[in-house]
């Protein structure tokens, strides 16, 4: 698994990372006390840390991270960049230090590489938010601070709140069938030094049985998805977060590393899904 600089952060980790968000129906029962599949998810964060998928992705809402604390329990802490996020109806001061502290019980960690706000709450000033952020980062709970689901704006808002340090990264939907972020997102953050986690970046699985990207994919004896992922990670600052909920996807996904698209080949699937 290649490793590139994740921001400006100073750490490099996997190019291609784990998303445990697995489906509305997993979230309703988990909450009920029901984690159905859980060991096979287990299995599946397991595999890609064996494959040398050093970047993992949860959130409070996902009800993965007791997983994901299972999974990571016989790896070293040092070598996993964990991220989680906050919910958006917890975005006051005080309510962004106890989720992070729930959070951090149920990952069985004392500090989390990456914070993220979920989703903006107009209700709630940005400015409260990352100030909270910033607290947290002395504190030494959080090494930094990230924003998921916001517009260029609020995102430049974010940034523009945390005198003492810089917003790390963004994560938005993106794919090669989702390019909405090129327009605005995207350059920002190339020009800025900030991270760009790309969920559902195999369009919701639509990209795993697409033809179009399979007839490429037979070049390189690829199979679809590794080819749509790898699309996305030969970008500088971009780093796929594909569901890791089963075990031998998962191991698929780890084949999109170590290779690269022909820029002719590249510009053949921007032009597919322009």
């Amino acid at each position: 698994m290649i490793l590139k600089d994740f921001g400006k952060t100073g750490r490099k980790v996997s190019e291609i990372g784990m998303g445990t968000y697995y489906d509305p129906a997993w979230i309703a029962t988990a909450f009920m006390g029901w984690r159905r599949g859980a060991s096979a998810k287990v299995q599946a964060i397991e595999t890609g840390l064996a494959g040398g998928m050093t970047l993992v992705d949860t959130a409070e809402i996902y009800r993965s991270e007791p997983l994901v604390a299972r999974a990571l329990a016989k790896s070293k802490r040092e070598d996993v960049f964990l991220a989680t996020k906050v919910l958006p109806i917890h975005l006051h001061r005080d309510q962004v230090v106890r989720a992070l502290e729930k959070s951090l019980r149920r990952l069985g960690t004392t500090y989390v590489d990456l914070y993220q706000v979920h989703r903006p709450n107009g209700r709630v000033p940005i400015s409260e938010t990352m100030g909270a952020m910033e607290e947290l980062v002395r504190a030494g709970k959080v090494r930094h601070v990230g924003v998921s689901n916001f517009s260029l704006e609020q995102t430049k808002e974010a940034n523009s709140a945390l005198p003492k340090s810089q917003l790390t990264s963004v994560q938005p939907d993106y794919s090669l069938i989702n390019r909405s972020v090129e327009r605005d997102i995207l350059p920002y953050c190339e020009a800025n030094g900030i991270a760009v986690l790309a969920y559902f970046p195999l369009g919701h699985g639509r990209l795993a049985s697409d033809h179009k990207v399979g007839e490429i994919a037979k070049k390189y004896g690829k199979t679809s998805s590794q080819t749509a992922l790898r699309w996305l990670a030969r970008k500088k600052v971009v780093f796929p977060i594909p569901r890791a909920s089963n075990p031998t996807h998962v191991q698929e996904n780890v084949g999109a590393s170590g290779w690269e698209l022909e820029d002719g080949d590249a510009e053949k699937l921007d032009a597919m899904f322009a």
